[in-house]
Formats: C-alpha cells, sequence, structure tokens
C-alpha cells in the first residue's frame, strides 16, 4: 500500500474515544506472508488474511498500564477485575471502527477477523503478547474488487434494536419474518447461500461446538495473565 497509509489509518484509530483516556488497545501490522499464512491457519483458514497486504491485529492490553503503574510504585490492582479487561476490549473496537472509517475514505476495503478468537493462545504467541495482552479481532485491509457487483448487507428493521424508555420483552414475529425474506433476496442477488437469519442465530449460538473452541476464552484469558476478578 501507498506510503504512510498504515500510519494514516492509526491515527484515525487513536482519534476514538477511549475510557478515562487509558487508551487500553494497541494494534499490530503483520505484513509478512509466511506470518500472514499461519495466522490464517489459526483463524478458521481466512484465505483473504494471506491475500490482504496487510492485516491489522487488535488487543487489548493491559500490559502497559501495569507497567506504568508498577514503574509509580503501585501495583495495578484495578487491573485485575473484570471492568479492566471489558474496558480495554471496548477501547480496542472503538478504535478498529475508527480505522475501517479511515481504509473507506482512502478507497481501501477491510474486514473483521473474529475468529482470531478461536486459538488465542497460538496467536499470543505467534505475535509475541506480553502477558494481559489478547487479539480481539484481526481486520483485513486491501483494495476491493471493482468489477464485483456488491451491495450493502440488510440489518434487522429499527423497530427491533431501538427501544424506546424500556426494553421490549421480544421482536415483533412479523419485523423478523419480513427480515428473514429481504436478506434471502440479497443472498440471492449476491450468490450467497440462501438461508433465513433466525436460522443463521440459531446455528450459530445453539452449540457449544459452534462457538469453535471460543467456549474455553475465560480459561485462556486467566493462561494470558488477566485476573478477570
Amino acid at each position: 500500500m501507498p506510503e504512510g497509509t498504515l500510519e494514516l489509518i492509526v491515527a484515525a484509530a487513536q482519534s476514538a474515544p477511549t475510557s478515562s483516556n487509558l487508551q487500553a488497545w494497541s494494534v499490530i501490522a503483520v505484513e509478512d506472508p509466511a506470518r500472514k499464512a499461519r495466522l490464517a491457519g489459526l483463524a478458521a483458514i481466512n484465505r483473504h488474511i494471506e491475500q490482504a497486504p496487510l492485516l491489522l491485529v487488535w488487543l487489548a492490553d493491559l500490559s502497559r498500564l501495569r507497567a506504568i503503574a508498577e514503574a509509580n510504585g503501585r501495583e495495578g490492582e484495578g487491573l485485575d477485575y473484570q471492568e479492566s479487561f471489558l474496558l480495554a476490549v471496548i477501547d480496542a473496537a472503538l478504535a478498529a471502527q475508527n480505522a475501517v472509517v479511515a481504509i473507506d475514505a482512502l478507497g481501501l476495503g477491510s474486514c473483521y477477523i473474529g475468529a482470531m478468537r478461536n486459538h488465542p493462545q497460538e496467536v499470543a504467541r505467534e505475535l509475541g503478547l506480553p502477558p494481559e495482552t489478547v487479539a480481539v479481532f484481526g481486520l483485513t485491509v486491501g483494495y476491493p474488487d471493482l468489477l464485483a457487483a456488491t451491495d450493502i448487507k440488510p440489518r434487522l428493521p429499527q423497530a427491533v434494536v431501538l427501544h424506546r424508555e424500556r426494553y421490549r420483552s421480544e421482536p415483533d414475529p412479523d419485523d423478523l419474518a419480513a427480515y428473514n425474506q429481504r436478506l434471502r433476496s440479497f443472498q440471492q442477488e449476491q450468490a450467497m447461500p440462501v438461508v433465513d437469519w433466525t436460522e443463521l442465530v440459531s446455528n450459530r449460538i445453539g452449540s457449544k461446538a459452534a462457538l469453535k473452541g471460543r467456549n474455553h476464552l475465560g480459561e485462556v484469558l486467566k493462561a494470558l495473565g488477566f485476573k478477570l476478578k
């Protein structure tokens, strides 16, 4: 990619909101083909990780804060709690989405890789992560195929996701049925497998096996040094 592109993307990421200005995230830029191939194998064999010129791995990073606290004579006890881990994940997500906006503005394309959490310990070893640091997701960055006919994937109706004053107990079945039909039309236009959204959701959360190893994430995070009290 053009010189300075990576730095511009990261500058946009750093402009995102961050809780208490703790900036509890980091990002690793991976361009080496061999390393991308190894990471692709750990992330459900996502071939576009290998094909894209750049892979950004976004980290929830408490290690930097721990080191700063200890350098100032404090234990950093506040980092031992689930709140701090959640804060770091949110910070990373906000930063990454800012990066995506910049990527789009540059005429590039991107895709989030949640499968980076399938084998978090192996990913940590590959990237040389210190304790209390974990890859939250990856983000491939590259050039869209301008000849490919694409469109914006439909989202749920606002009536399903927007609640006023208090949470409604259940979505209207008619709204879900309408969305299923709309998504099916999109899938047909894009030559994708045609399946109802409600079925996709049921399959994705229907069993422990569907989590593809992420059901062990709690114990893995503790092995990576997070206290999670």
